[in-house]
Formats: C-alpha cells, sequence, structure tokens
C-alpha cells in the first residue's frame, strides 16, 4: 500500500513528461466531433495561468473550480481545429478533475463528409521544450496519429 502511495505522490509532483493527449472522433454520418483532451493537472494551472495571468491556484480552494465558460475559452484559445481551412469551434461538454489529470470532452460542428483537416496545438508549449502533444484523429474512416511539439505544433492531413 505504501508503495501505491508514493508513486502517485511521485507521479503527482515529479512527472517526468509533459504530455498532452488528444482525440478527435467524428459521430458516423454527421457532422458532430467529439472530441476528447486529457493532461496533467499541475501542467494545465501553469498552462492555465499564462492563459488567465489574473488567476490564482488559491482561488480553487475548497470545492471551487474555473468556471466551464473559462475552460472552453482555454481550450479554443490553445486548440484550433480547422476543417476545409475554416476554423470551427468546441462547446464544453464535459470536465473531469482527479487531482492528477484534467479531462475536458467537447462538441464541434464541422462537416458530414470533411476533407481537409488542420490542428493547431499551443497546450504547454511555452512552458516545456520537451512538450509532445498527442492528437488522434478519426474522421470519416480517416484514422491517423499526429505528434505536435513546441518546434511543431501544427499539422494538417488530406481526409480523402
Amino acid at each position: 500500500m505504501l508503495k501505491v502511495v508514493i508513486l502517485n505522490i511521485f507521479l503527482m509532483f515529479l512527472h517526468p513528461v509533459h504530455v498532452s493527449v488528444t482525440s478527435i472522433d467524428q459521430v458516423h454520418g454527421s457532422d458532430t466531433l467529439k472530441v476528447f483532451f486529457r493532461m496533467y493537472y499541475d501542467d494545465f494551472l501553469l498552462d492555465y495561468k499564462l492563459f488567465n495571468p489574473d488567476f490564482k491556484t488559491d482561488d480553487l480552494s475548497g470545492n471551487k473550480t474555473i468556471p466551464d465558460i473559462e475552460m472552453n475559452r482555454y481550450f479554443n484559445d490553445r486548440v484550433r481545429i480547422y476543417i476545409n481551412n475554416k476554423l470551427i469551434t468546441g462547446r464544453l461538454s464535459g470536465v473531469s478533475n482527479n487531482n492528477y489529470e484534467i479531462t475536458l470532452s467537447l462538441v464541434y460542428k464541422s462537416e458530414t463528409d470533411p476533407e481537409k483537416f488542420r490542428i493547431k496545438n499551443e497546450v504547454l508549449i511555452k512552458l516545456f521544450e520537451d512538450q509532445t502533444n498527442m492528437i488522434y484523429l478519426n474522421i470519416n474512416n480517416y484514422q491517423d496519429a499526429m505528434r505536435l511539439t513546441p518546434g511543431k505544433f501544427s499539422g494538417k492531413r488530406k481526409l480523402k
């Protein structure tokens, strides 16, 4: 039991990698994209402070959380998704935080049969040189993965 507690403390404070994971799935036969985003919570707080310089972690004491509208603004600022060269914005549909990781669920309206996909993911790239933002795509039976970094924080794919 003690080993599990020590491992969790180590991961919480000293996690050796800086990574986020974004999966983008199109609801079959529709114009809806479901986006699932996950990152370490302590990294998120550092990046959110860059996004909102007035933010103080003391604001989260007790049961207080960052309002959903601010979480939505943060994500749409840091992660920009383009379908057929048109910027689309997401609507937050859920947030989960277990003090180790934070996950966001978002819904985007797109096109039923997109041909081009582009993403700019600037999550944590101003903070960590070793940052990796993994993107997993599943759009119209097109499946692929991208690894974005501070040196290459944008990627694009032809879906057809």
